[in-house]
């Protein structure tokens, strides 16, 4: 069996630190929107939260590029755990560490194909739905025509957003704020695009094994319409008697024809008189 390289080992013991690492930077960046008014300690104790979970992911990225057998080939295919690294910890981009490290652990997670489609979906709506939230407030909470002042504002938008509803009761204002809507609303209809899809998918691949199911037992059934025609061929051939079919027998006065189940090759019926009682 071959044994696993050095970075997938890797990827493994540090799949749960980065799980709990990514709760972490979660929480560091609610709390400054949810509660703006709280004390200056708070705030910056989040501040340094993010900056430690920055500087986690930066060094599992490196760690990896260093182990990786193909180091361009894992700079093509990690483009996003790249960018957030590189991306400067500023509003909202930051939101894609975290987007970044779920897919990152999503990765990593040993799970069934559908299984692990219909986790990212999940997992994606439920952080677009609460991070959407948060960015949009944070931009339009203090905006002079803002109408989203509150976390249920923002995610009553965000919801109806996603959902590509929009009721118009709130809407964002700044510059800012729109583009977060554009981009929550395209994310909205891919994933729903995806949920449809892997429903279309589940549906298929249940009516192709109930078709394989059918298949198998009509190929069995011939099978065993072969075998039984060849069993009847050498009994004919032995000149052996074949067993007459069953089923019931009417007794008739006068000439009585009664079926009689004859070798191959001979006439269809036998015509036995009996005498008249």
């Amino acid at each position: 069996m071959k044994e696993p390289s050095r970075q997938l080992l890797w990827e493994r013991r540090s799949q749960t630190p980065l799980l709990l690492l990514a709760v972490a930077f979660a929480v560091a960046y609610a709390v400054p929107i949810v509660a703006p008014d709280a004390r200056a300690q708070v705030h910056r104790a989040c501040t340094y939260v993010e900056w430690v979970v920055w500087g986690a992911f930066a060094v599992d990225y490196v760690v990896r590029l260093a182990l990786a057998a193909d180091r361009r080939h894992f700079v093509r295919t990690h483009w996003l755990d790249l960018a957030a690294v590189v991306l400067p910890l500023v509003q909202p981009l930051r939101l894609l560490r975290l987007v970044a490290t779920l897919m990152l652990v999503g990765r990593r997670a040993r799970m069934a194909p559908q299984i692990q489609l219909t986790t990212y979906v999940a997992g994606a709506v439920v952080g677009l739905l609460m991070f959407g939230s948060l960015a949009v407030l944070s931009v339009e909470r203090d905006a002079p025509d803002g109408n989203i002042k509150n976390l249920g504002d923002a995610v009553w938008w965000s919801f109806t957003t996603m959902t590509t509803v929009g009721y118009g009761d709130h809407s964002p204002t700044t510059g800012l704020g729109r583009v977060l809507a554009v981009g929550l609303m395209l994310s909205g209809i891919a994933l729903l695009g995806v949920v449809t899809a892997n429903i279309a998918a589940w549906f298929i691949s249940r009516f192709e094994r109930d078709d394989r199911a059918d298949m198998l037992q009509l190929a069995a059934i011939r099978e065993l319409q072969d075998e039984v025609r060849a069993l009847r061929g050498e009994v004919a051939r032995l000149g052996g008697p074949v067993a007459a079919p069953a089923g019931p027998v009417t007794a008739v006065t006068g000439p009585v024809v009664v079926p009689v189940a004859d070798p191959p090759n001979a006439p269809a019926q036998r015509e036995v008189t009996s005498p008249t009682p």
